[in-house]
């Protein structure tokens, strides 16, 4: 009894020193409020939502076997004779950062599995942010007020590309030696100032004594650091203007429907973390990549046989491969176009538009709202096309990348195969813009006629004359907001002042070509002004004044 009621004591006493510590703590943070605020809010609960998180997941797993691995990694290039357990390198000099990968993956306890989890999980970490922003981009969830959120999305896929290529570099072993010849070749094809650029990265001349002693902490502190930072600035974007979601009966532009973040989105999150550890352990301990015991260590004068990078660069080494062997001397200097366009200016323009086209579709959308519902990809054919296209365009890169495996393989001449990609390159992705264009009207044509007639009842019904007619029946309520709940901006017109310059008068009709081109291909459904005043309701940003003149904000 006595101990019972000490317990119940020493129960109290925690309890109000506890309400102490948090009420001061609150006093001077408001943590309570913030806290409170987290745990409530919506989630959209859409399996796109969770892509994001795949990229996440992946990044955690990426720190966790990274610290591990950095144990018993030596990143250097000095050289000494393998005495290792891999038998067939006995007696081969290497270089201590090879020798060590060696020794993670065969005398480190758990090492092989680790390195081969670290790998799998570097591939889904890129190939998850890869296809978030394809999701993003194709429902327009880059529009204001995310553009800001679209920047550090790219800025991460770029940093993401950095971090794969210097972690695939460490290892010192023939196949990522020959990756960062080719880097160097990259860097020396940069006009005037890639000699000094080639000097200040490798430390002299290629390859150099230094290149992985400066690459290992650009892979363990440099980019993982900028990458962490990103990451929280993205999720603090998020929590800050709200999850875009799709249309629904509910959704509107105002708010967020959702599940909240604890218990059941946690729930949720927790569950897919598992499921992605799970994922890659198995991948790590049943499906083998980059064995660098098989390539042997770098040496200069060897090249291994079929060697491909990672997927996420295979684009790069494919416009290596298709670019024509063309220079151009000027002043004394010899500009040399491959690589310098396919390995500078390509990559350049290709993060260039990535950062500039949410500016740029909305420089030429009428209307510049808020944005919080997704559109659905048939709403937008020409952005659907451009990214149809772009995906084109690298599948056919890719595919380049490997044109020496291709033609052995199907047994077909290389200069033939060559050729045909360079055709393929200008040919399919305008090829596969038409197409996807016309399949998008199309299913808008099929909404309207869904809206218009209803859907198909599978009845058919005899007239009096002898003809035979399908029945239709009116679509459910939830579908038929869905189709309704879009946003068909028109074209922008060119009205220029008398007083306007001619150079603003040449722009005004550029953004009103541009606008004409993106948005006049568009089935409209026909609806009422009552029904459309509704829509334009639904659609409404906090952003936008209602009738009456009052400012809704966004809630969860």
């Amino acid at each position: 009894m006595l101990l019972a009621r000490k317990k119940a004591r020493l129960r109290s006493g925690a309890r109000r020193t506890a309400e102490a510590t948090v009420d001061a703590v609150d006093a001077r943070l408001p943590l309570t409020e913030a806290a409170r605020s987290l745990l409530r809010k919506a989630f959209p609960d859409h399996w796109s939502f969770l892509l994001g998180e795949l990229a996440l997941y992946s990044f955690v797993v990426l720190m966790v076997t990274g610290v591990y691995l950095t144990l018993f990694f030596e990143p250097s290039m000095t050289e000494s004779v393998y005495h290792g357990s891999y038998g067939p390198l006995r007696g081969v000099r290497t270089s201590e950062a090879y020798a060590s990968t060696l020794r993670i993956s065969f005398d480190v306890r758990g090492g092989l599995l680790v390195r081969q989890i670290h790998h799998w999980a570097a591939l889904l970490f890129v190939a998850s942010i890869g296809v978030h922003m394809l999701r993003v981009f194709f429902t327009g969830a880059f529009r204001r007020p995310r553009e800001a959120n679209w920047m550090v999305g790219v800025t991460m896929f770029l940093l993401a590309l950095l971090e794969g290529f210097a972690g695939y570099s460490l290892p010192d072993d023939l196949l990522s030696g020959t990756g960062l010849r080719t880097a160097q070749g990259i860097l020396l094809s940069v006009p005037v100032v890639g000699t000094y650029l080639s000097f200040f990265v490798f430390g002299g001349e290629y390859p150099g004594e230094e290149i992985v002693s400066r690459l290992y902490p650009v892979h363990i502190l440099l980019v993982p650091g900028l990458l962490l930072a990103l990451i929280s600035l993205h999720l603090l974007l998020i929590v800050h203007l709200k999850h875009t979601q799709w249309a629904g009966p509910g959704r509107t532009g105002r708010n967020v429907v959702g599940k909240p973040f604890f218990p059941q989105y946690t729930a949720k999150s927790a569950g897919l973390f598992f499921m992605v550890f799970g994922v890659l352990t198995v991948l790590g301990a049943v499906a083998q990549i980059n064995p660098v015991w098989d390539y042997g260590p770098y040496r200069t004068d060897q090249v291994s046989t079929g060697s491909q990078p990672d997927w996420y660069v295979g684009f790069l080494e494919g416009a290596l491969r298709l670019m024509p062997g063309v220079e151009t001397r000027l002043w004394g200097h010899t500009l040399m176009w491959n690589p310098l366009v396919p390995g500078v200016l390509l990559p350049g323009a290709l993060f260039m538009v990535l950062y500039a086209y949410p500016f740029f579709e909305r420089w030429i959308t009428r209307g510049t709202g808020e944005h919080h519902l997704c559109d659905r990809p048939r709403d937008r054919p020409v952005r659907t096309g451009l990214g149809v296209g772009a995906l084109t365009a690298y599948a056919v890169l890719l595919l380049a990348g490997a044109q020496d495996v291709l033609a052995f393989v199907f047994d077909v001449p290389v200069h033939a195969l060559t050729w045909t990609f360079r055709v393929a390159l200008f040919v399919l992705p305008v090829t596969a813009f038409w197409v996807t264009g016309r399949l998008c009207l199309a299913l808008q044509a099929h909404d309207r006629d869904l809206l218009e007639e209803g859907e198909p009842s599978g009845d058919v019904r005899q007239s009096v004359d002898g003809g035979y007619q399908p029945e239709h029946r009116a679509l459910p309520a939830g579908r038929r907001h869905v189709l309704l709940a879009r946003d068909i901006p028109g074209p922008l017109e060119a009205r220029a002042g008398r007083r306007t310059p001619a150079r603003g008068r040449l722009a005004l009709r550029l953004r009103s070509s541009l606008s004409h081109w993106y948005y006049r291909d568009q089935v409209r459904p026909h609806v009422g002004v009552e029904q459309q005043r509704e829509i334009d309701a639904v659609l409404a940003g906090p952003d936008r004044t209602e009738a009456g003149g009052v400012r809704t904000d966004s809630a969860d």
